[in-house]
This record gives structure tokens, C-alpha cells and sequence, in this order.
């Protein structure tokens, strides 16, 4: 695919959804880090069901830690991974505030030290919460830049990588929340929505459907 062709598709998708923010409800750093975290194999609807009750009671490191691992545990027990995610935020709340003075840190470094922050998570805080120009690489980015053929890759660092190196600059910034809800609305897993797609006729993927 050319340059070309890339600064068309996402002039498209800006067209379609100017101002484009994640699903998750948050309203401070730190709960955006939360949800983020517990979306880990979860639904945002799934997430945001349990954090519209957990932050009415705690949304700060020291309120999660008054909790517990097995309070925050009956906030969260309908979501994948419940316990490992308990122990991870429980930790990470520790480390936040015996080291960041209970902020989010804006450092990729210190934010993947925290326990169940990983590259995604990292570049989704470093992206949503501060600004930064980060593409957090999901299935449905993954499964969208290897489909149209914006970024092929055989991993998610690999597409990560050449998505910040093909993606024209000024779209940079919202890319990631571009692709992940055209993947998750449109080019979706089985059986893609590309009758319906704005991008159809730049797409490079073979098999388009009539749907």
C-alpha cells in the first residue's frame, strides 16, 4: 500500500469521526489506567459496567488500597481474570503511591513497570491520558492493519512498528482509536462489514463481502 493510499484511508476515517476518544469511562488518569488494565480480554461494556460502581466508591490508589485485593474483588468478578487483575491493581496502587506520589507516571518505563501494565496498556495511557502520538496494537488493529494492508506484520510490535513509521503524521495522534473502532464496528473478525465500509475501494483485502 502507498502513501498515498494510507493518507486516504484515515483523511476518511477523520471525516467519518472528527474527534475520536475511547469507550472506556474515565475522568482522571488513574481510572483510565484501571480500565485499561481490566480490559485485558474483557468487553469496554463489560469494563465500564464494573467501574461505574468500583470509582463511585474508589478511584484513587489509596481509596483501591482501603478495599483490598478481596473488596476490589466484588467490583470486578465479572470480568476475565478478575483475580490476577485484582493482585495487578492492588500493586500497581502501592507503587503509586509509595513512588509516583499517587499519580500516573507519563514515562513508558515506569508505566510498564507497574504490575499488569504491558506495552498496549502503556501506549493506551501515554496516547489517551497525556497526548503522546502512541499506537497500542489490539486484535482488532492487528486484524484491521493486516486485512487492508495499512501495516502488515506476523505480531503486534512488529505492526505496531510500522504503523508509527506509515501513518502520516498529522493522523498519528488518533489512529489508534480510528482503526480500533473500525475493527470493532466495521472490519470486524468473521465476517467484515465492507459493503458498508467507508474505505472499501482502498482496502487491498481480497475477499470483500457484500454486507
Amino acid at each position: 500500500m502507498n502513501k498515498e493510499k494510507r493518507t486516504q484511508i484515515f483523511s476518511r476515517l477523520k471525516e467519518q469521526n472528527p474527534h475520536p476518544e475511547t469507550e472506556l469511562h474515565y475522568s482522571s488518569d488513574f481510572e483510565l489506567l484501571i480500565a485499561v488494565v481490566l480490559s485485558a480480554q474483557a468487553t469496554d461494556v463489560g469494563v465500564n459496567k464494573a467501574t461505574d460502581k468500583l470509582y463511585a466508591v474508589a478511584n484513587t490508589p489509596e481509596a483501591i488500597l482501603v478495599l483490598h485485593e478481596e473488596g476490589l474483588k466484588r467490583y470486578i468478578k465479572t470480568i476475565g481474570l478478575f483475580n490476577s487483575k485484582a493482585k495487578n491493581i492492588i500493586k500497581t496502587c502501592q507503587i503509586l503511591v509509595e513512588k509516583h506520589n499517587s499519580q500516573v507516571p507519563r514515562d513508558r518505563a515506569s508505566l510498564e513497570a507497574l504490575p499488569g501494565v504491558g506495552r498496549k496498556t502503556a501506549n493506551v495511557v501515554l496516547n489517551t491520558a497525556f497526548g503522546e502520538p502512541t499506537i497500542a496494537v489490539d486484535t482488532h488493529i492487528f486484524r484491521v492493519s493486516n486485512r487492508t494492508g495499512i501495516a502488515p506484520g506476523k505480531d503486534v510490535v512488529e505492526v505496531e512498528k510500522r504503523l508509527m513509521r506509515l501513518v502520516p503524521e498529522e493522523f498519528k495522534q488518533n489512529a489508534h482509536h480510528w482503526l480500533i473502532l473500525h475493527g470493532r464496528y466495521t472490519c470486524i473478525a468473521r465476517t467484515p462489514r465492507c459493503g458498508s465500509c467507508i474505505i472499501e475501494d482502498l482496502c487491498e483485502f481480497k475477499k470483500k463481502t457484500s454486507d
